[in-house]
């Protein structure tokens, strides 16, 4: 009765954690694609080349994984089939835990993306987090035999219920924008306000002297100390945003995009984006030119890719290179729309949800 009441207990804590991590990347299944592109470049280059095909198929691997995630975890929560879900859990905690020490050892991917946006781990933490549960589902494998390996009718029907509402989220996710924004640029953020520090950031001193060490709060005046490190006291204090930056070959134009009406069109890839739905874009643009609102395209391409595109739609704006890493987490959507007044971020829009010239002139009035 007691190792019964235990391994229930666990199953709750195991499956639990599966659901809540599942439902938040089920929210931006392309963050969770992003983050695996990333393992499989560092795979590629340090492991075996063949990794790299695997970026093609990143996206419908990460709708895999994370709807797993959920539907796993209600079925070992409701009694579904235990003895299959605890190896499916074993073999994707394994996986997991890999992805996590392999990142944590030689700091490569330095955020595993375990809860997506919404709680940023260490890598060091994120490996811990998994080997507690690789040892909390170890004790379910061994005892797996004392599971039931069948449910009651309603358990079953939860799973498939919650498997098709896990995909049908996902797809929806991916074809708009995610429902909840956890990133730096979401709607409402000040983008130069972020890129400050929210309070005078503080350095502790860390010195040797006589083979001991001494931390101060302010740098010794003392000679015979040595200096060994510095350290950040308040880190919740650093910028919540740090690489924000738009650049042509004249210079550095951040600072000019973030002041005034800007409808910025964000592009990652000029050569991978959507083109079928570039008409709105094109509407919008030709609709707000008048308006005291000024289209920017920028872009995470050359700048002959960035005018040729101009040239070709025909916009007459000014078009900026940007990082690809710092595009795509502004924006899930290639390209995308994104409305700022005076560098605040007032509204996100995925390609197929672009705004009306109309619509845009409301929003900034």
């Amino acid at each position: 009765m007691f190792k019964n009441t235990i391994l229930f207990i666990i199953r709750l804590f195991v499956g639990g954690l599966f659901i809540f991590s599942g439902l938040i990347k089920v929210n931006d299944p392309v963050g969770t694609a992003i983050k695996l592109e990333e393992y499989f470049d560092v795979f590629s280059n340090d492991i075996a080349s063949f990794f790299y095909i695997f970026k093609d198929i990143a996206l419908p691997l990460a709708v895999f994984l994370v709807v797993a995630e959920v539907v796993l975890g209600i079925m070992l929560i409701v009694g579904v089939r235990l003895r299959f879900t605890v190896w499916a859990l074993s073999l994707m905690i394994l996986f997991f835990t890999f992805l996590t020490f392999y990142s944590a050892y030689f700091n490569k991917v330095t955020d595993c993306g375990c809860f997506g946006d919404a709680i940023k781990l260490t890598p060091w933490e994120s490996f811990t987090k998994d080997v507690i549960l690789l040892v909390l589902i170890g004790v379910l494998f061994v005892f797996r035999k004392d599971l039931s390996n069948d449910g009651a009718n309603w358990a079953k029907w939860t799973v498939r219920v919650s498997l098709v509402l896990s995909v049908l989220l996902s797809v929806t996710a991916i074809r708009n924008l995610p429902f909840i924004d956890f990133r730096a640029y979401k709607e409402g953020v000040n983008i130069q306000e972020a890129m400050l520090p929210s309070a005078p950031l503080e350095y502790s001193y860390v010195m040797r002297k006589g083979g001991e060490e001494f931390v101060f709060d302010q740098y010794p005046s003392d000679d015979s100390y040595e200096f060994v490190e510095m350290k950040l006291v308040n880190e919740d204090a650093l910028p919540k945003i740090s690489d924000f930056a738009v650049w042509t070959s004249e210079g550095d134009y951040t600072e000019e995009i973030l002041i005034g009406k800007k409808a910025v069109i964000l592009v990652v890839s000029i050569a991978k984006m959507d083109t079928e739905h570039l008409y709105k874009i094109d509407e919008m643009v030709m609709g707000i030119q008048s308006s005291g609102i000024t289209p920017v395209l920028v872009a995470a391409s050359s700048e002959d890719q960035i005018n040729d595109l101009i040239s070709d739609r025909k916009w007459g704006i000014q078009g900026f290179q940007g990082d690809a890493t710092v595009i795509k987490t502004i924006m899930r959507s290639n390209p995308g729309v994104m409305l700022l007044n005076e560098g605040v971020v007032l509204k996100k829009y995925h390609y197929r949800n672009t705004p009306t010239s109309e619509e845009v002139i409301g929003l900034m009035k």
